[in-house]
């Protein structure tokens, strides 16, 4: 029979003390990398080494179909933005005054594994935008193969700054949390 105090410290409610915490990072920032906009990560690399030529190459239509189908979720018009913007603020801010303010730490967990991920919402919405235009120049006459080495392109070093924003935000986070766990070992 399972013991009450290992039980307890498996459902621990402190945030950098527990195993849970950690996972949670874990899985969301290798989850972040393995798509870009929807696209899977197979479907970007084909598509960067196409040779220009007179026929369309398969992987650079797949490449452009997949965007096709994945570009209009991540259009946001001005009253929705506003909106995004008003609301993710507000919570960044009350959850930042509570942790870092009143020294909640679940509070200074959440906004160290929340901040990172609205930063690359906001750089996958601008990535979407400059994607956008290159499907409508293919729409009107961009050569496929060469729209679809643009677009693998912009993704390839967007997915180089996820790799580069994962590794600063679990750093600082794990950085943070042992500062948190030397200064308040009992976890008050």
């Amino acid at each position: 029979m399972p013991r009450p105090e290992g039980i307890l410290a498996l459902l621990d409610s402190r945030s950098f003390g527990s195993i849970w915490f950690w996972v949670i990072l874990t899985f969301a920032w290798t989850m972040a990398g393995r798509r870009i906009l929807g696209v899977p990560s197979d479907v970007i690399t084909r598509a960067i080494g196409i040779e220009p030529g007179p026929e369309d190459d398969p992987a650079a239509l797949r490449l452009l179909d997949w965007l096709s189908l994945t570009l209009p979720r991540w259009r946001i018009d001005q009253r929705e933005g506003a909106i995004l913007l008003g609301l993710g603020s507000f919570l960044l801010t009350t959850l930042a005054i509570l942790g870092f303010g009143y020294g909640l730490e679940m509070a200074q967990a959440l906004v160290l594994l929340i901040l990172p991920f609205a930063l690359l919402f906001a750089l996958e919405l601008r990535l979407a935008g400059r994607l956008r235009a290159v499907l409508a120049r293919a729409e009107v006459g961009l050569p496929a193969n060469e729209a679809g080495v643009q677009a693998a392109r912009l993704m390839r070093r967007h997915r180089v700054v996820i790799t580069v924003l994962s590794i600063l935000a679990v750093a600082l986070t794990a950085f943070y949390g042992a500062i948190w766990m030397i200064v308040h070992p009992f976890g008050y």
